[in-house]
């Protein structure tokens, strides 16, 4: 009981040490942790490499706990062996099984893994090299070995030390086996180190044979043979190909027939033929792909070292074609959704397309709504219903709540709400125009100093022809800030008044004047008999009286011809009755002043009589 209390007591202050060392090392991290919520880049970098520092100060103390209490067993043997507790050896060999077993349960150890075999497990340190270590240089050298191009089997000897027993291969050390490691597997080291040489020389050897130079030399023969293949198939393939061009191209030409749409020919022979052709060789490069693409991963596949690239390459180009499929599959029902939505709002624009129709043919007639309404009011439902179709969709689009998916449309939103200020303004200043009724396409209107006919009218602009056959386009915007005269409309309900002023001498009698504008304006074409036309008297004047002849006509687009023959008939009359119209104010009396005009063309003007007096003044 003494000797046990003995050993029990610096075990127990050794557990009791490595405790406290952890809570230290924990509060020191915490207490690190909470600066690195407030400093930089750096004191985070710190942190991180006191977290590695307690994991391998942990690891360590745990390997020298492991160590301490396999110690603990020999020098337990020791005294008990020295105290004759144990008569019996088995019985000794016995227990030391049992607390070896009894450590290992708790003790993982580092099991040596090549290749996905696990050849054996190191549980105890040799020197400052921990289990892990010993394990990991092991597998390089066994590996650089077995990837060697020559190596012979008899190469692999034991060398006997005096503190370990040595795998050697060569001068190299593949593995030293210490007494401890005896211990761990109940063994002597000597037993162990013989167990474990076949191990390794089997590993070596089966290395070998996949990375050695026969193998090396029979890959590089078959990659040849693949690679000679892989070209005389493509060659072979391009012949073929080649061969039955000329074959299809007659063959197909005897059967295409023009694509028309309408009046437009869409595709023609030679267009037809030409797509022909690019789908001829777009097959033919598939075919040769697949060919490269079953040839390439398996050229990779003979050689270990490139082995793992056939997977890779496998992988490029699986994983892409798997993740579409697979999204495909997983999108179907939002498919079927978006499908339905689709042809309830397509048939529902149809509906109401033939029924502006209707409205706008006048064969169906709603009280207060006219018919060119119908075709305005058929385009902004259709662009409402299209943009709640779009609402109701876009959630249903794949990767619509992504923050890209969200980003580019709020962009593209912005775009749109910036560069299109005039558009919209236009586009509302076309609507209330149109329900507004201002004027129709042929009407005959004035805007600002246009006047000519509508010939076309759409959302954002309108076109007017002027007598001079000018084309004009006018925005509607525009136009809703401008004083809009339509002759049409006027000339149709009302009758349109056609007015024109003249001014005559207070010497002729206003009655007179009255019968000669009257009788004008009745021989004019165009003018309407009823109501009969009348004269106003406007202005009284120092040297002349204003009068104002108005005329109706129901003739908006020929209103300038109709105002030019008034006006000549109104000189005929005046004429014809002796009366001078006094507009110009001021009469230029010639008698014997010279023309006006230079030297060289006064010849052209002089008259005769002129002449005669030049000849008799010399």
């Amino acid at each position: 009981m003494h000797f046990k209390n003995y050993f029990r007591k610096p075990k127990y202050y050794f557990l009791d040490m490595m405790k406290m060392t952890k809570w230290a090392v924990m509060l020191c991290l915490s207490f690190l942790t909470g600066i690195a919520a407030a400093q930089t880049t750096e004191a985070t970098e710190m942190i991180d490499s006191l977290k590695n520092a307690q994991d391998s100060l942990i690891q360590e103390l745990r390997s020298q706990l492991q160590e301490f209490k396999m110690q603990q067993i020999i020098l337990q043997e020791e005294l008990e062996r020295t105290g004759q507790k144990y008569v019996n050896d088995s019985l000794a060999e016995l227990e030391r099984h049992r607390r070896v077993d009894s450590l290992r349960q708790i003790t993982p150890g580092a099991p040596l893994i090549i290749d996905e075999d696990t050849l054996y497990t190191l549980y105890a340190r040799k020197g400052g090299m921990m289990a892990e270590t010993r394990v990991r240089v092991t597998k390089e050298v066994i590996t650089d070995i077995g990837r060697s191009l020559t190596f012979t089997l008899d190469s692999i000897y034991i060398f006997e030390g005096e503190y370990s027993t040595d795998i050697m291969v060569g001068e190299h050390v593949v593995a030293s086996i210490t007494d401890m490691d005896g211990i761990w597997q109940h063994k002597t080291r000597q037993e162990l180190a013989s167990e474990y040489l076949p191990i390794i020389q089997h590993k070596i050897n089966e290395l070998h044979e996949e990375y050695g130079l026969k193998q090396k030399m029979k890959g590089l023969l078959l990659a040849a043979l693949i690679v000679l293949g892989q070209y005389l198939l493509i060659r072979l393939t391009n012949w073929i190909f080649r061969h039955y061009k000329i074959r299809l191209i007659r063959k197909v030409v005897g059967l295409l027939r023009p694509i028309s749409m309408k009046n437009y020919q869409f595709l023609n022979i030679h267009r037809q033929c030409v797509l022909v052709m690019i789908g001829y060789n777009t097959v033919r490069y598939i075919i040769i792909a697949l060919q490269l693409f079953l040839s390439i991963p398996l050229l990779f596949s003979i050689f270990p070292e490139t082995k793992t690239l056939t997977y890779t390459i496998f992988d490029y180009i699986w994983t892409p074609f798997k993740g579409i499929f697979r999204a495909v599959i997983d999108y179907m029902p939002s498919i079927f959704q978006i499908a339905v939505i689709y042809i309830c709002f397509h048939y529902l624009v149809k509906f109401i397309r033939y029924i502006s129709n209707e409205i706008a043919a006048e064969r169906l007639k709603i009280s207060g709504f006219y018919a060119d309404w119908a075709r305005p009011t058929y385009f902004i439902l259709r662009v409402l219903l299209y943009s709640l179709m779009l609402v109701m969709i876009w959630p249903l689009l794949p990767n619509s709540n992504s923050q890209v998916f969200q980003g580019v449309s709020v962009f593209i939103g912005l775009v749109v709400s910036l560069g299109s200020t005039s558009i919209i303004g236009n586009l509302i200043s076309g609507m209330v125009m149109t329900y507004m009724r201002q004027f129709s396409i042929g009407d005959y209107i004035k805007v600002g100093d246009v006047v000519g006919e509508v010939i076309e009218k759409t959302m954002l602009v309108t076109r007017i022809r002027t007598r001079k056959n000018e084309v004009i386009t006018m925005q509607n915007s525009s136009l809703m800030g401008s004083q809009t005269s339509n002759y049409t409309v006027a000339a149709k309900n009302y009758g349109l008044i056609v007015h024109t002023k003249v001014t005559i001498g207070y010497d002729v009698p206003w009655q007179h004047v009255k019968e000669i504008m009257e009788s004008a304006a009745l021989e004019t074409p165009g003018i309407k008999h009823k109501p009969r036309p009348f004269m106003m008297t406007t202005s009284l004047d120092d040297y002349y009286v204003e009068y104002e002849i108005n005329a109706f006509t129901d003739d908006a687009v020929r209103l300038s011809t109709i105002y030019s023959n008034l006006h000549q008939n109104l000189l005929k009359r005046f004429f014809e009755g002796g009366v001078e119209i006094m507009s110009p104010h001021i009469y230029a009396h010639r008698s014997d002043l010279d023309l006006q005009v230079p030297p060289e063309f006064k010849q052209e003007f002089e008259t005769p009589q002129n002449t005669e007096e030049t000849t008799e003044k010399k």
